[in-house]
């Protein structure tokens, strides 16, 4: 994004790229449909980025959700507000748009430099974008740190973020769920809410409502995760359907008949040992790890960048993405805030270089 924007500008761009192919993490993102932003109010919006919402504020509201649109559409890519507020590509992948994105650079004159690790500072204005510490295997594997460690820069510590956390499942249990979606559940951890769906794993919990309450399971103790599996009904509700139940029904049959309740979600009362539909307490540990996680919190710490992301210690050098010190749910707020961040920092380095 900040090559378009540079090129455009009429200034001669080569992208350094260390692995055989660009975008390798781009392309990951597309198999789950690729979500590049969402629909919902701007505020809305800006408030999914958490103590991080005004050092992003100024680049996501010069380049905000729409324009992300209005830019896939000048590639010739249709794209679609899916239920959720999320818009996507109508192919659901990234490839189809990274080839129409890559003819546009080549008509703009862009040189790739593949398998080219980037060695330091050499003088020339870069803009530098070089992921976080999450799929290491697709490049990102924070192998810049110690380049600007030595050069005073500060880096924040990386800790998975969007990522799976550890549940030690029975073996029974994780056999026959793992794969299995918690559909349309309200999760509740101390003071933070999501509602949404998880993802039984073999060794824990992922899924949308659980990035949403990421940073608070990583971060901070409040006891056990607690499941509503049926948030759209109150506790008098389903205590008046449960007590409707015949003789020798089991309770397994009653529970699915009465709340509609899906076999997974029964499975995990009984994994629980719980009783109560509206509170399944669920004892949830670390993240699993960051090379398999979304994206990673941490990274270049804010106050070592000015307003345009340029380094403090080295002008005309500036750092975009997921190499900055933030992190955001999935749901369109993180290739949200990479483009717009690359687009703050080249529309910079322009004004700076005429």
């Amino acid at each position: 994004m900040a090559a378009e924007v540079l090129a455009a500008g009429g200034v001669s761009v080569t992208v350094v790229e260390r692995m055989a192919a660009p975008a390798r993490k781009f392309l990951l993102a597309g198999r789950g449909g690729l979500n590049l932003t969402h629909s919902e109010p701007l505020e809305k919006l800006l408030d999914r980025y958490g103590d991080a919402r005004a050092f992003l504020e100024p680049a996501i509201r010069a380049f905000p959700p729409q324009a992300v649109i209005d830019w896939c559409h000048g590639l010739g890519i249709e794209t679609f507000v899916g239920t959720s507020g999320r818009v996507f590509p109508k192919a659901m992948k990234a490839s189809p748009l990274l080839r129409a994105w890559l003819r546009r650079l080549d008509g703009l004159g862009v040189a790739f430099r593949l398998r080219t690790p980037w060695q330091g500072f050499d003088g020339s204005p870069a803009i530098l974008a070089m992921g976080g510490a999450s799929w290491p295997h697709l490049g990102s594997d924070a192998s810049w740190v110690p380049i600007l460690a030595r050069e005073g820069i500060l880096v924040e510590p990386f800790r998975p973020a969007n990522s799976r956390f550890l549940v030690p499942w029975s073996e029974l249990f994780s056999a026959r769920f793992a794969g299995t979606p918690l559909k349309n559940v309200s999760l509740a951890y101390g003071p933070h809410r999501a509602r949404g769906e998880a993802m039984i794993a073999r060794a824990g919990i992922e899924g949308g409502a659980i990035y949403s309450l990421s940073r608070a399971l990583r971060e901070e103790r409040h006891g056990p995760l607690l499941i509503d599996l049926k948030p759209d009904l109150s506790a008098a509700e389903v205590a008046a359907r449960l007590a409707k139940r015949r003789p020798k029904e089991s309770f397994a049959n009653h529970l699915r008949k009465a709340l509609g309740l899906a076999p997974v979600a029964i499975a995990l009362l009984r994994e629980t040992k719980s009783t109560d539909v509206k509170a399944v307490a669920l004892a949830i540990g670390a993240p699993e790890g960051i090379a398999r996680a979304i994206s990673s919190a941490g990274g270049v710490a804010r106050d070592a960048v000015d307003r345009h992301f340029m380094l403090c210690e080295k002008p005309l050098y500036y750092a975009v993405g997921e190499m900055l010190d933030w992190e955001a749910p999935t749901g369109g707020y993180l290739l949200q805030a990479c483009f717009s961040t690359a687009v703050a920092a080249a529309r910079d380095l322009l004004r700076r270089l005429s």
